[in-house]
């Protein structure tokens, strides 16, 4: 079976997590494709190149998940070479068999506007700093500046703008547990794979 869910939304939203439960749930296979951008960003040099060569083994550094090379990825994903080089890699595994969750910035409406499943999880800037504050430390309110400013540049973009397909379905889970908002997400999902059998 050939099933995709999409998943997009700002940085901090909950859409990582949200997307490895709901693969875990599924039994279906699951691609963070920021993970890509950080890895370009990280690996230095010509990002175009890096996009090119860029390897699985490019993807379980040590150091992506930092802000670094968050913000790293946000310039490098800005650039459409970079992004044409990544989107044949997605675009395959989103139709593997046995079924694939993506989540990103652009998986609905540019990589797999065909998807079966799209979600868009979002919350607001100050849940979504005070998040990642928590994960990496540091003074919160630049925590916060940095965060507005990845949304601007990311929603502003000319090449794949971040912003919830027509057809997605919204999930803000700015007063949500993360059990509440992987149930969601698990219901949508549900209620399309049941459509399809």
């Amino acid at each position: 079976m050939i099933f995709t869910v999409a998943i997009d939304g700002p940085a901090a939203a909950g859409k990582g997590t949200i997307s490895r439960a709901v693969a875990r749930h599924f039994g279906f296979a699951h691609l963070d494709t920021g993970l890509l951008y950080r890895a370009v960003g990280a690996k230095g040099g010509d990002p175009v190149r890096a996009a090119q060569t860029l390897s699985e083994a490019d993807l379980t550094r040590g150091d992506l998940r930092t802000l670094e090379a968050g913000q790293a990825a946000s310039q490098v994903a800005v650039i459409p070479e970079v992004r044409a080089a990544l989107v044949d890699f997605q675009r395959r595994f989103a139709r593997r068999e046995g079924g694939a969750v993506l989540d990103g910035r652009d998986i609905g409406t540019v990589i797999c506007p065909e998807a079966e499943v799209k979600l868009f999880v979002t919350a607001s800037a100050e849940v979504r700093a005070h998040r990642r504050w928590l994960e990496v430390g540091g003074d919160e309110a630049e925590v916060l500046a940095q965060v507005i400013e990845r949304d601007k540049r990311d929603a502003e973009r000319l090449v794949a703008p971040m912003k919830p397909a027509a057809d997605a379905v919204v999930l803000d889970t700015s007063e949500m547990t993360i059990e509440s908002a992987v149930a969601a997400a698990k219901a949508v999902v549900d209620t399309r794979l049941s459509a399809e059998v």
